[in-house]
């Protein structure tokens, strides 16, 4: 089971994959001034996500963008991490499925199925 510590051992795959799970972003103000008189002020505004970290904070996409596209459908399930290998899948598929990755099996698959009783009396 993964704990709350922080992981000690990280490669680059790692950061680069925590980077884009939960965004960055970056703003700088640069200004060349002489003698008090700003001559040349810079602002930049970068951030750096993925295409469904952006849809989740409503961030401006570039332009010429396609909605419609099939990626962008698969973006918006909302997606679960696997207890014991963390695979990320369709939350409703690991609860009712479990996890094809690790073989993990979710708890309320276990669970009896309750059918409420029958309207019709004998």
């Amino acid at each position: 089971m993964m704990g709350l510590a922080p992981n000690k051992t990280s490669n680059l795959a790692d950061v680069v994959e925590r980077i884009l799970d939960k965004g960055l972003v970056i703003n700088a103000d640069i200004a060349v001034s002489i003698a008090g008189t700003e001559l040349l002020g810079i602002k930049i505004r970068a951030t750096l996500a993925s295409f469904e970290t952006a849809a989740k904070y409503g961030l401006e996409l570039p332009s010429g963008t396609n909605l419609n596209a099939p990626g962008w459908k698969e973006a918006s399930v909302t997606k679960m991490a696997c207890p014991e290998c963390g695979n990320r899948r369709d939350e409703k598929l690991l609860i009712q499925e479990g996890c094809h990755v690790c073989g993990w099996s979710s708890p309320m698959q276990s669970l009896p199925l309750i059918r409420p009783p029958s309207d019709s009396y004998d």
